[in-house]
Formats: C-alpha cells, structure tokens, sequence
C-alpha cells in the first residue's frame, strides 16, 4: 500500500515527459474520429446524433485539459488519471456499437444454426438449467462480476510496481477493446439472452432459428438469466446488466478475449498475479455461457482470438512508441 502512495506521490522523470498526448490517448481520439465518420454516414438513421458528436467534443476538452494539468504538474498520478480516464470511456464507447449495429440486419441465427449443428442443442440454454443451485449461480456470477475489477487490478499492479510498463498495458488492453468493438459494429450478434427472448424458448429448443432483420433496433428485452435469484452476486450482475447492457457485442466474446489478454500480461510480470486471476478467469469464461450472454463458440473464439490480438497490441504499441521517441529527441 505505501508503495502504491509513493508512486502516486512521485514526479514524472524528465526524460518520460511528452510534450503531447499519451498514444493511449491518441488511440481514443483515432476510435472517436473513425466512429464520427460512421455517425455522419448513418446520420439520418441515429437516434440522436447531436448527442454522439457533444459526447466526443466533451472527451477532446476533458483530455486537453488533463493533458494540460500533467504538463504543469507532472506527478505520476496525473498520469494515472489521464489513463484511468481513457478507461472509463470504455463505458460510453460500448453502448455505441449497439447505436451502429441496430442498423444492420441482425446475425444470431447464423450463429445459433452453428451451435446447434456443433453440439445438437444450444449449451446456453441447458447450462444454467443442468446447474442452477446457488452455489453454481454465485460462482459463475462471481466471476463474471469480477470482470472490470480485473482490469483495474492488472493495470494499478502494473502503475505500482512496473510502472515502465504502465502505459504499454493500458495501451494493449485498451486498443483490444477497439479492435473487438469494430467487430461488433461489422458483425451484430445480439447473443442468446436477447435472440432467444425474441424467437421463444420453445423454437429456441427445437431448433427453429429465424432471421430477425433490425428486430434489435425497436425491442432490447432479455431472456430471464438462470441461477438462484436472490443470491448477492446474482444481484450485481441482473444490476449490471439492467442498467448497462445491449443486444449487441455477443461474437466474440470480449469478456473471454479480454481476460485471457490479462491473465497473459499479469503471468508475463508475475506469475502469483497471474495464479491469483485464474480461478476467477475459469469462472468467467463459464459464466459467459452460464448467463446466457454467449454461445459457446463466441467463448472459443474469443479465446482463440486473445493471443494475435494481443501481439498485434504490442507491435502497435511499440511502433508508435518508437516513433514518438524520434519525434521528441532533440539533438543538440
């Protein structure tokens, strides 16, 4: 703990200092210039978006501002703002993808007919039903809760104790987000919650997958989650989901894609981080099914996914980095 206040408390060595925006901050400027051209292209059809475009101004000025206070007190803990920042965009970019893809004929029978054709019935529905004791639904929402907690566990473990490596985290995990959330913007799958609220449990069962057109623009209801309703984790994530969640984002899944990157960067630099993650990251990968969020070959694919995704990160990472490094060397 006094570790994580010393860091906090330390200033930026000069040598650190740039005289602009982080790259994680010129990512998120990248990810909003690029979705502002899909909100101009789509205008007619959004629902409302002035709204959109005042959002993205408001984050260019908090940036700048921030940007601006690290350049007349550059702590250590300015930067950690600015990043942390960054991060929690991720809740107003996320909600984006489903105000772009509600425009586009929905995918989930393409995908429902391969999970049936895979495993003759769809895991989502009997997973929860084959294991609903509280037990099962505590631990499975156990894990699937603890995604965001994750993520600030890995990145704050990496600001205190590899800071060098902070901002190359932050970058990785950052950028992977964008990556999956301009899949789901090409590819909309509302996943099972939602596609089997719109077709009926009992067509769901049998097999019956119909095409569902832009159904998801005009009706957002989801399929009552399993598990034992008055457990507390249960809470957090019916909570969670009713406040924050959209027929959108199911293939592939995000919530496996991005814990397998963290459980790679948390063993990279410590490998007791990294066991102490597993058991969570297990629960979560399980639970994206279990609740009905994903089918099973949204989980493997996310999975599968992690790894190039990662290293594709880490090149982009690196060869902004070194380019930055040559802008602002100064040769006397």
């Amino acid at each position: 703990m006094m570790n994580a206040w010393k860091r906090f408390l330390e200033k930026e060595d000069t040598d650190q200092i740039r005289p602009g925006f982080l790259l994680i901050e010129k990512l998120g400027l990248v990810y909003s210039f690029l979705t502002t051209i899909l909100i101009l292209a789509l205008w007619k059809d959004m629902a409302d978006p002035w709204s959109m475009i005042e959002g993205r101004v408001m984050i260019l000025l908090v940036t700048t501002i921030l940007l601006l206070l690290y350049k007349r007190f550059p702590y250590k803990a300015l930067k950690f703002l600015r990043i942390t920042f960054q991060m929690i965009l991720l809740n107003f970019w996320y909600p984006e993808t489903y105000s772009f893809n509600c425009h586009f004929d929905n995918m989930d029978h393409i995908f429902a007919r391969i999970e049936q054709s895979l495993f003759h019935c769809q895991p989502s529905l009997l997973f929860g039903k084959l294991c609903p004791q509280a037990i099962f639904s505590e631990a499975f929402n156990l894990g699937y809760f603890s995604y965001y907690p994750m993520i600030l566990v890995v990145t704050v473990f990496y600001f205190v104790y590899k800071y060098q490596k902070y901002e190359e985290a932050s970058f990785i995990i950052m950028c992977s987000f964008f990556i999956y959330y301009i899949i789901y913007i090409l590819i909309p799958v509302a996943g099972p919650q939602y596609y089997f609220q719109a077709i009926g449990y009992e067509w769901a069962k049998i097999g019956i997958f119909p095409e569902m057109g832009n159904y998801f623009k005009y009706h957002t209801d989801m399929f009552p989650p399993p598990g034992d309703p008055n457990g507390f984790f249960f809470g957090l994530v019916k909570n969670a989901q009713d406040m924050g969640e959209y027929p959108t984002a199911a293939f592939p899944s995000s919530h496996v894609s991005i814990t397998t990157i963290l459980l790679i960067l948390a063993f990279k630099e410590s490998r007791r981080l990294g066991f102490c993650l597993l058991p969570i990251s297990l629960l979560l990968y399980g639970a994206t099914v279990y609740i009905q969020a994903h089918y099973v070959i949204d989980a493997i694919t996310g999975f599968i996914t992690a790894f190039p995704v990662y290293f594709l990160t880490q090149y982009i990472y690196k060869k902004a980095s070194w380019q930055d490094q040559v802008r602002y060397l100064h040769i006397p």
